[in-house]
């Protein structure tokens, strides 16, 4: 997906949007510029409100705007759930985000790269669709043959260092792990106000 500048796109939805942005150096250039916008520009507008969330979700995990609407309409399209939830589940559940979450990748692009090369399996069936929608009771393993390969030098350290999802469970040692249950908004940080979203696609 092309995003452009990643600095300037990060100033403007917020650093949580890309990993390379989360420094301090960046932090300190980022308030030096919310500070001169404050300064030039008036209060923003609920529609910009909700558009600079749309935005930010969307570009954190990677997706066009036709496939981030296409979540949005299978969230507001299920009337026994919650469509926020709904919505966190669907973009939670896309293999490219399960395995950043377990680790494998160090940030979502990088997982994606990872499945459309053919490193993971999904019920010992290697797949290279990185928006596969995975299910409770799915499990996912690194290829054997891929085990060894550069791309997971230094897993186990990565492992170690980022929290587990508690729907989540993975063997650092075999490689293999599961779906135990459906995420849910409080189970892992959201990247934006879903609420704030929906709200955009339905005005």
């Amino acid at each position: 997906m092309k995003t452009g500048p990643r600095y300037k796109i990060a100033k403007r939805l917020g650093a949580s949007v890309f990993e390379k942005a989360q420094t301090q150096k960046f932090a300190l250039s980022a308030d030096r510029s919310a500070k001169n916008k404050r300064h030039g520009r008036g209060r923003q507008s609920e529609y910009g409100k909700q558009m600079l969330e749309k935005q930010k979700v969307r570009v954190t995990y990677g997706l066009q705007e036709r496939q981030f609407r296409n979540y949005v309409r299978k969230a507001l399209s299920v009337h026994s759930a919650k469509p926020t939830d709904r919505l966190h589940e669907l973009l939670e559940l896309r293999l490219d985000n399960v395995v950043w979450r377990l680790g494998l990748a160090p940030t979502r692009r990088a997982a994606r790269q990872m499945v459309a090369h053919g490193h993971v399996q999904i019920e010992g069936k290697k797949t290279r669709v990185p928006s596969y929608a995975l299910s409770v009771g799915d499990h996912i393993g690194v290829r054997e043959g891929s085990k060894g390969h550069g791309v997971l030098v230094g897993f186990s350290e990565r492992f170690m260092e980022r929290p587990l999802p508690s729907w989540l469970s993975w063997n650092p040692k075999t490689m293999e792990g599961s779906v135990l249950g459906r995420p849910i908004v409080s189970s892992a940080d959201t990247a934006g106000d879903l609420t704030a979203v929906l709200s955009f696609y339905t005005r």
